[in-house]
């Protein structure tokens, strides 16, 4: 028997992809963020978030994609893994939409310039409409960060 999971569905530099909805604790319209000395590009620093504390990575340059200007529809996608809470950068979140378990196939090496290990598969949906998985664990590695801090440093 297949498991529906619900799924909040974003876009990210004209791909979507998407996130359990019981990892994320919210979304966000864009907001100040402080920026932290020392830490690696894509963590564009940190936002008071109703008194908490938040770090902010943008996800296109945690992913090596090209960077852009926010929009009117940028989100900040407040996020949590492991113990840690943290927001992505998004260019829009469009959606939350019931997908099949089975209906995620493994991802191929590269989808989109990401390479597999932050994927957790891509699902079909319909026809014609494909959705990246991410694979929060690993997007929010806590070592890799840390090695990054350390060469960019």
């Amino acid at each position: 028997m297949s498991e529906e999971i619900k799924v909040i569905v974003f876009g990210l530099a004209h791909e979507e992809y998407g996130v359990e909805v019981d990892k994320v604790r919210t979304i966000e319209r864009m907001m100040p963020i402080t920026r932290v000395p020392k830490t690696p590009a894509f963590i564009k620093g940190v936002i008071n978030l109703r008194g908490v504390v938040l770090p902010v990575i943008d996800l296109r340059g945690r992913f090596g994609l090209p960077e852009t200007v926010e929009t009117e529809s940028s989100r900040i996608i407040i996020v949590a893994v492991n113990d840690l809470e943290v927001g992505f950068i998004v260019d829009a979140a469009n959606d939350v939409i019931d997908i099949d378990e089975n209906s995620i196939d493994t991802p191929p090496e590269v989808v989109g310039g990401i390479k597999a290990k932050y994927l957790r598969g891509v699902a079909k949906i319909g026809d014609n409409r494909l959705l990246i998985m991410l694979n929060l664990s690993e997007v929010l590695n806590k070592s890799e960060i840390i090695q990054l801090e350390q060469v960019e440093a």
